[in-house]
């Protein structure tokens, strides 16, 4: 189950639960109050699990061939007569900004001046 849907499910129990707690309080029946509330908590702490097991950047993993190819494209640049410090600065930032993206909608291709994604590459280098 996807942590989205939990989430959801967590926050309709939320209403559920403090709509229950006000219907209890009204009715000067305090067991159906408490028994909203203690709901309302298991709830809240299911949220709060699934947010720390699904949170980013708990583990990471890369595919050591690719780290490897571009190790050794790193190396060529250098070889070709690159300064190695620059390159090696080029590539840190790369890797900052990558772990600084956001995730956003599946269904919303464009970038943030509004561009459509082509999906071609276009202005890509190779």
């Amino acid at each position: 189950m996807e942590p989205k849907i939990v989430r959801r499910a967590v926050l309709v129990v939320f209403v559920g639960g403090i709509a229950g707690m006000i219907a209890g309080s009204i009715a000067d029946n305090n067991g159906i109050a408490i028994t909203f509330g203690l709901v309302t908590t298991v709830a809240a702490i299911c949220l709060m699990l699934v947010t720390s097991v699904t949170s980013p950047g708990r583990t990471v993993a890369f595919d050591e061939t690719t780290a490897e190819a571009m190790e050794l494209r790193i190396q060529r640049l250098i070889d070709d007569g690159a300064d190695e410090r620059r390159v090696r600065d080029l590539v840190r930032d790369a890797v900052r900004l990558g772990r600084s993206a956001r995730r956003i909608d599946d269904t919303d291709t464009s970038d943030p001046t509004g561009n459509r994604s082509t999906g071609t590459g276009a202005g890509r280098e190779s």
